[in-house]
């Protein structure tokens, strides 16, 4: 029986998709699938063609989208406007490339199977804009996001998002050509026109209210007030930029680019990052229930060999581009694998098309059917191209693992932080186990005489096999905020009796690791930077004496700003920061009309020995 009523979704559905979501994605992670394909198969098995517990996943679809929009903002706040400069030619020279020559060949297999040339191109188009929710979830589960090859994938995504407004030009165009255009469509210098607009708006909006907004409410105190004005940013971005004919991806990425240099990124980051998960998944969930079983079973050998056609020739096309581009060939073949699919976009451009004319009804829904089945095969294609090719090992020779270590100081990461900090530990005896991850900084550390085992601290096995449990102190030395913050979560509930001392990335590092209760944070460059204006100060003529009561002086007020920040958050204590500003004296309302006196014999000693002293 189905769960649904004539009132719509309601607390029944939000059980069974959460209920859902909870057994698919750890059981298809465990047989080593992935989670979005366990998503997508849940979708399929409650969906209308299934048990039949939701007859309209259209209603789930459109709300579950905000998960891929708050995902996208969430890599905009990692992607600062400097390196998304840096990867212009990835975006506009190797994204374009891709997509043109996969629709040309795409548009040559529709043409081939029959199709009028118009339903062909859109039909080609729509398959060629990629799924970005799948893409971005298969990078974010195997941590290939923030890789170079990560950024250009990325940046073929956000070239592919561009296409959307001349896509849906085209569409109207062919559907004036065939007489089937609706009345009050744009031409297409004005469609672009509105989309460059709205990203206009989007920027300086960005750029100059944002972080006075976020600074605003932060005074406030309310966390909530905080959090309801991130998911404002993430979906006013994202519906200003649909109303600009855009997707709502792009705008949600480019507020988190704008705001990726803001004070307030990580409490973003933080905001979101619940809502962005489990939306994420009611997406693939919606798009399972979505696969029109009628359609498949009527049309089953037309749609198998669209399919397998269509995800090959694509393949072969991003192969081909990439390695004309330079990549090597394992990031050309996972690149084709990945990208292989058909994307959501492609439910909007044949709804269009369908609208115009330009498509027919059966048409239309094998297409469809073909883009959702891509993308359910995809974690399978890209599964059986990392079996048969997988990563090429780096040499480990001379490098053992970590095992049976019983170090009375434990190192969790031995660069060029850790190794300053070994030398006064070794200067007194002191025994300690050294691991790390970098097998090229293992194998230069040994060049020097050191013994560092290869070992992963935010691994507890790791951590049990390095003597974590028996070590006094543990030094977490990675340059990695977040893989630190998972350490320090380990090692806190793990093992609580050890000492913990942490390398700090930045001030809202040490912020978080002093909530996190370690025993000793450190920014990493604050002690250099204070001895190298210590040198600056002598060579322009400060004795040591000034030089000793200066330097005090700094540490004192950033430890009284450190803990009005830990109370009030990173904006408190800004009146302790000196600038290069001058600050304008106050002068009186009402000149005094006689000079002021001591109130006791004290004060007029203490003022008459200062007028002697001027």
């Amino acid at each position: 029986m189905a769960v649904e009523t004539g009132a719509g979704l309601g607390l029944e559905h939000a059980v069974a998709l959460l209920a859902t979501a909870v057994v698919a994605a750890p059981l298809f992670r465990r047989l080593g699938l992935g989670s979005v394909l366990g998503y997508l198969a849940a979708g399929l098995a409650i969906g209308p063609f299934g048990l039949g517990l939701f007859r309209d996943p259209e209603s789930i679809l459109h709300v579950a989208e905000f998960g891929v929009v708050m995902f996208l903002f969430l890599i905009g706040l990692e992607m600062r406007p400097a390196k998304l400069w840096s990867l212009r030619k990835e975006i506009f020279g190797l994204g374009a490339a891709q997509v043109v020559a996969c629709a040309a060949l795409l548009s040559l297999i529709g043409v081939a199977a029959g199709l009028p040339w118009p339903a062909a191109l859109i039909g080609a188009s729509g398959f060629v804009l990629s799924s970005t929710a799948v893409i971005m979830k298969m990078m974010d589960d195997s941590g290939e996001t923030a890789s170079e090859a990560g950024q250009r994938n990325v940046s073929i995504l956000l070239f592919e998002d561009l296409m959307i407004v001349p896509l849906l030009a085209i569409v109207a165009t062919l559907g004036a050509a065939m007489g089937g255009v609706e009345e009050n469509a744009r031409p297409l210098w004005i469609s672009i026109g509105v989309g460059l607009a709205a990203i206009g708006v989007v920027f300086i909006a960005g750029r100059w209210l944002l972080n006075p907004f976020f600074a605003l409410l932060a005074r406030s105190g309310a966390r909530e007030v905080m959090t309801a004005a991130a998911l404002l940013v993430v979906l006013g971005a994202a519906l200003f930029m649909q109303w600009g004919g855009l997707s709502m991806a792009m705008g949600a990425f480019l507020a988190g680019v704008l705001l990726s240099d803001s004070v307030f990124r990580h409490q973003l980051e933080a905001d979101i990052e619940p809502f962005r998960g489990i939306l994420l998944a009611l997406f693939f969930i919606s798009v399972g229930m979505s696969l029109n079983l009628a359609v498949v079973l009527t049309q089953w050998q037309w749609i198998a060999v669209g399919v397998v056609a269509f995800m090959a020739v694509k393949a072969f096309g991003i192969y081909a581009v990439a390695r004309l581009f330079g990549s090597p060939n394992r990031e050309a073949g996972q690149r084709a694998a990945l990208f292989a699919q058909g994307g959501e976009f492609a439910f909007v451009l044949y709804g269009a098309a369908l609208a115009v004319g330009v498509m027919d009804a059966r048409i239309a829904a094998m297409m469809t059917a073909i883009v959702i089945l891509s993308m359910v095969l995809t974690p399978l294609v890209v599964l059986l191209m990392n079996r048969f090719t997988p990563a090429p090992e780096v040499s480990r020779e001379g490098v053992e693992d970590a095992a049976g270590l019983h170090g009375r100081v434990l190192f969790i990461g031995f660069g060029r932080f850790g190794q300053v900090v070994s030398q006064s530990l070794l200067a007194r005896g002191v025994d300690i186990s050294l691991i790390e991850l970098d097998v090229e900084m293992i194998q230069a550390a040994a060049n020097f005489g050191f013994k560092v085992y290869y070992g992963d601290g935010t691994r507890l096995d790791v951590l049990h096999a390095s003597g974590a449990a028996e070590a006094e102190a543990i030094l977490v030395c990675v340059d990695k905020p977040d893989a630190a913050d998972r350490i320090v979560a380990l090692v806190k509930a793990e093992f609580p009796h050890a000492k913990l001392f942490v390398r700090a990335f930045d001030r809202g590092h040490s912020m978080r690791l002093v909530k996190a209760g370690v025993d000793y944070q450190i920014r990493e460059l604050f002690e250099s930077a204070l001895t190298f204006s210590s040198a600056v100060m002598r060579e322009l003529g400060f004795n040591d004496i000034e030089i000793e009561e200066t330097i005090e002086d700094v540490r004192d007020r950033d430890a009284a700003r450190f803990e009005l920040q830990l109370a009030g958050g990173i904006e408190a204590g800004r009146q302790l920061i000196r600038n290069n500003q001058t600050t304008p004296q106050p002068t009186p309302f009402t000149v005094p009309r006689r000079e002021s006196r001591a109130l006791n014999e004290d004060a007029a000693d203490v003022l008459g020995e200062k007028e002697k002293a001027d």
